[in-house]
């Protein structure tokens, strides 16, 4: 039994709408070995290592259901019961996840996919695999796979160690419990790392916290609770009660320091935090040189001041409100006359409510270094007996992280000791602070009966609060959101999803473009990059959930558009839960073969999870059945179709029933751009007015204008913006790379497009028929090595016969390919079309194919060019000098050094600023009166 492949999917996939792991898992020969048959021993051997399974209900939706699929019949298999011990670990560590789901692999005999969710990417990784290793540790020697448990392995040493790694990565019970207020209110969160550094809300509009300090947390006042001295001194400058303290830094300092105060002193680290290195209530001189060597361990400076008897009390402020109060008593054990210290330990961590770390509300109790010493204090060992009711405490500070425990007591708090928090807080200036509070009663004012403020906390813990061992738990965490995101406070942007075989790329930038015309500052993913208000921030294929999170992260964004492509699917899933548009353009064959997607029916489900998250609309093109159908698959408030058949009887009927539609129809002028919705009529634009659609010519960009235009609306973006958007995009290479780029500066016009697949191709193949020429039609044509030998074929055929003259090439990177393997590929498919062996000719390198193409050219002809490497292909033919022509010089406009008046076009503006810009031959260079 072993993981043959391993995914792990940060957002909604084929396999769930939220992060899961997927394991591609091979039986072998324990295809043969239901849990039945592995027998009794198996199965009560795992309900012994993991008792909790016993809550799981698997298909009988109840608890015990799981057990008894095991037991019942032949039992099930070992993928299924993996799955489910994968889940349950990962609650034994303390996160929520309860979704799995396993099934056999058609074809592959022992092959299973086991689903699991997952709450952080590394925990559920392991728990897999522990998962496996207890599996097979528990199997009879005859059918337990070599080498899979090592021979020194335990199982609960492993477990613990388990949790432990969990909880390192998990975030701490304080930043979940923010994570889940702000779930609560819809707002959307990212972790920034693999600590508490978490970012609510998307682009403009995000907050931050890092555990409990907020972005709104002054520095200063953070660096000032931290500084215990400082704290002390502020604190009694203004009447609040604090105890006399004095800052050492040696073991004889700290005696002197105790005896100028006198009574029993507290000595601590200047700098410490979590309770670490406090020792409590001595006045010896011994005792005051371990409790300094203990502090020191944790700070170059100890503070040594005097002992307040009473309760040791946390008060939570925030945003200037007390929202809870705690009382702290140490990790203790209580005597029964007749167990030992050690004994009785244990028998506190048996406490279903105790775990390792944060993994429960409470933490087990240790007999550690510190324990010993307070043991110690009292004249015990572990091997002691106490008596019975007498308590011995193993902690001297009350911190739930040692072994602590919590009792509210808000409702009981003296308004006097309310107010008093609240002022020390807003004295050291922090929006949420945790105020340490000896009293002999929280009830009672501490100007009556005394008290003190031992500290003051930047970043105070909420495990107490939101889960104490005894009385109300508080919403802790519910007023941080609440002041980082008062209600009504907008905390998401918009987002548009865009997926699809071919388009998808000028699709996403032309919405883009409306929007950035509609005032927005759109952030965008495409094939190509990350843009963010136009300006290409990273290089490179964006199109997965890594540049989603990109784009959602930048402080600057109020919208997001999102190219997502098949690749990024099936890798790692989505990178937003939802959208709000969700568009999907057509399915065609392309990277068929690749990843189990063999059929465009398969294609097809993994490309409409863009419009299963869909919340607002679902914009569908009508002309595609596979697309078609997805309609079914939505929740989205709206569907919108997008049709250039205008008797589409679908569409017909649903614009009839009040639906969305955008729709081409004809007309005197040409075809207009039509919407639909609600029952109103609204002629957008005429098609020739589009310039990315070369006069209407290019269809294929008439529908990508519809497509934007129909996810703009969705997006509720208004007409006018939407057609000075689309009036403005055009195909240049600068604004869209590869996509249907002209240029017709030579004797002879040539068009550059980056169409990789048999329905692009075709559709450019189409508008060259379209477009008038006078002289000769050339294709440069090639095709990715990865693609099967039919869907190359089919790229052929889809040139084949259009064309007066064939230069096949192959892309540089060959995809395992032998180097001129595609050309003739192509090249037999071409013949077999009936294309005549003169007129194609094989040239496997690019630039040379590009190069002997544009040097066949004659005024008139059409130069159609399938490049794989845009840049340079296109600076390749813009560089071009036609035979016989004379090269070309640059002019130099010289422009004034006057400030330009705001109509000065962008040329001028950049000359100005000192920018040397070359274009077409064109330099703009900056002259001024005093330069040379």
């Amino acid at each position: 039994m072993r993981i043959l492949e391993r995914s792990v999917y940060v957002g909604p996939s084929q396999h769930a709408h939220f992060p899961v792991i997927r394991l591609l898992l091979d039986l072998g020969e324990l295809e043969q070995w239901p849990t039945a048959r592995l027998g009794p021993g198996f199965i009560d051997g795992l309900v012994a290592a993991v008792p909790s399974l016993a809550e799981h209900g698997c298909s009988y939706r109840e608890p015990g259901g799981f057990l008894r699929r095991m037991r019942e019949g032949e039992g099930t298999w070992l993928g299924h019961v993996l799955e489910h011990v994968a889940i349950e670990l990962q609650n034994i560590a303390g996160e929520d996840v309860t979704f799995g789901k396993t099934r056999s692999v058609d074809g592959r005999p022992g092959v299973y996919t086991v689903v699991y969710e997952y709450a952080q990417r590394e925990e559920g990784i392991a728990a897999g695999e522990l998962a496996l290793k207890l599996l097979c540790s528990l199997m009879p020697e005859e059918t337990r796979p070599s080498g899979s448990v090592p021979a020194d392995w335990h199982w609960e040493e492993a477990r613990d160690d388990f949790i432990r790694y969990a909880q390192k990565r998990a975030l701490g019970p304080s930043t979940a419990s923010l994570v889940r207020a702000g779930v609560e209110r819809g707002i959307p969160w990212l972790r920034l790392n693999n600590q508490s550094l978490i970012q609510f809300g998307h682009g403009k509009y995000q907050q931050r916290i890092q555990a409990t300090i907020t972005g709104k947390t002054p520095y200063i006042s953070v660096e000032l609770a931290s500084d215990k001295e400082e704290t002390n001194k502020i604190l009694g400058s203004l009447g609040l009660p604090v105890p006399r303290q004095h800052l050492v830094t040696s073991q004889s300092e700290a005696v002197k320091a105790a005896q100028r105060l006198g009574g029993p002193v507290v000595l601590k680290p200047y700098n410490g935090n979590h309770g670490r290195g406090i020792t409590i209530n001595i006045s010896g001189d011994d005792e005051i040189r371990a409790a300094f060597d203990a502090a020191r361990e944790h700070s170059r400076s100890v503070i040594v001041e005097t002992f307040q008897e009473g309760a040791d009390h946390r008060l939570l402020v925030v945003n200037g409100e007390l929202i809870a109060a705690t009382r702290r008593t140490p990790g203790h054990v209580v005597g029964d006359g007749r167990r030992t210290i050690t004994d009785l330990v244990e028998i506190v961590n048996q406490d279903p409510r105790r775990g390792v770390g944060h993994e429960k509300v409470l933490t087990r109790l240790e007999l550690d270094r510190e324990a010993n010493l307070m043991m110690e204090r009292v004249g015990y060992t572990a091997d002691s007996v106490p008596e019975e009711g007498e308590v011995v405490f193993l902690r001297s500070t009350a911190n739930l992280s040692t072994g602590g425990t919590a009792t509210d007591v808000t409702d009981i708090i003296h308004p006097d000791n309310r107010d008093m928090a609240v002022r020390a807080v807003r004295a050291i200036g922090l929006d949420v602070g945790g105020v340490d509070f000896i009293s002999p009663n929280i009830a009672e004012s501490y100007k009556n009966i005394g008290g003190a403020i031992c500290e003051v906390n930047a970043a105070p813990g909420f495990r107490m609060h939101v889960a104490p061992s005894e009385g109300t738990p508080r919403d802790a965490a519910g007023p941080v959101i609440d002041m980082l995101f008062p209600p009504g406070t907008p905390s998401r942007v918009p987002i548009a999803a865009v997926t699809g075989t071919n388009g998808k790329t000028t699709t996403a930038r032309m919405l883009a473009h409306i929007t950035k015309m509609a005032g927005y500052t759109p952030g965008l993913t495409t094939t190509d990059g990350v843009y963010i208000d136009g300006q290409r921030t990273v290089e490179g294929d964006m199109t997965g959930p890594v540049s989603a999170r990109m784009v959602l992260s930048d402080p600057h964004i109020d919208l997001a558009v999102l190219e997502t492509a098949r690749g990024g699917l099936l890798r790692a899933g989505m990178g937003v839960p939802e959208v709000d548009v969700g568009a999907v353009l057509n399915i065609a064959a392309d990277h068929l073969g690749l990843k189990g997607i063999d059929t465009l029916e398969q294609l097809a489900e993994i490309k409409r999870i863009v419009v299963e998250v869909a919340k607002d609309c679902a914009v569908l093109n009508a002309d595609d059945v596979n697309v078609l159908k997805m309609s079914g698959y939505t929740d989205a408030k709206t569907i919108c179709y997008v049709t250039m058949n205008p008797s589409h009887a679908l569409v017909r009927e649903h614009i009839r029933a009040g639906g969305r539609a955008c729709a081409l129809e004809a007309g005197v002028n040409g075809h207009m751009v039509t919407l639909y919705d609600k029952g109103s009529h609204i002629p957008l634009m005429w098609t020739h007015l589009i310039p990315a659609t070369l006069e209407g010519r290019a269809l294929h960009n008439v529908q990508n204008a519809m497509f934007a235009a129909a996810m703009a609306f969705s997006l509720g973006i208004k007409l006018d913006a939407i057609r000075q958007g689309l009036r403005t995009f055009d195909t240049t290479f600068f604004q869209a790379p590869g996509r249907m780029n002209v240029y017709d500066e030579h004797p002879f016009k040539v068009v550059m497009d980056y169409a990789h697949n048999a329905h692009a191709v075709g559709m450019m193949a189409d508008l060259a028929q379209r477009l008038d020429v006078a002289g000769r039609r050339i294709v440069v044509v090639a095709a990715p090595g990865d693609r099967r030998d039919e869907d190359i074929q089919d790229i052929a055929r889809a040139v084949a016969g259009r064309f007066d003259h064939y230069v096949v090439k192959r892309d540089d990177s060959l995809r395992g390919r032998d180097g001129d393997e595609v050309p003739r590929i192509i090249a037999r498919a071409l013949q077999a079309a009936g294309v005549a062996d003169t007129a194609i000719e094989q040239i496997p390198d690019e630039q040379q194919a590009i190069d002997a193409a544009l040097r066949m050219g004659k005024p008139g002809d059409l130069v159609l060019v399938f490049a794989d490497a845009l840049a340079r292909s296109w600076k390749q033919i813009t560089k071009f000098t036609p035979e016989g022509a004379e090269p070309r010089s640059a002019r130099v406009v010289e422009l004034p050094s006057l400030a330009p008046a705001p109509s000065a076009d962008e040329a001028a503006v950049a000359a100005m600023e000192g920018v040397i810009r070359e274009e077409r031959g064109l330099v703009f260079a900056r002259h001024d009166e005093d330069s040379d």
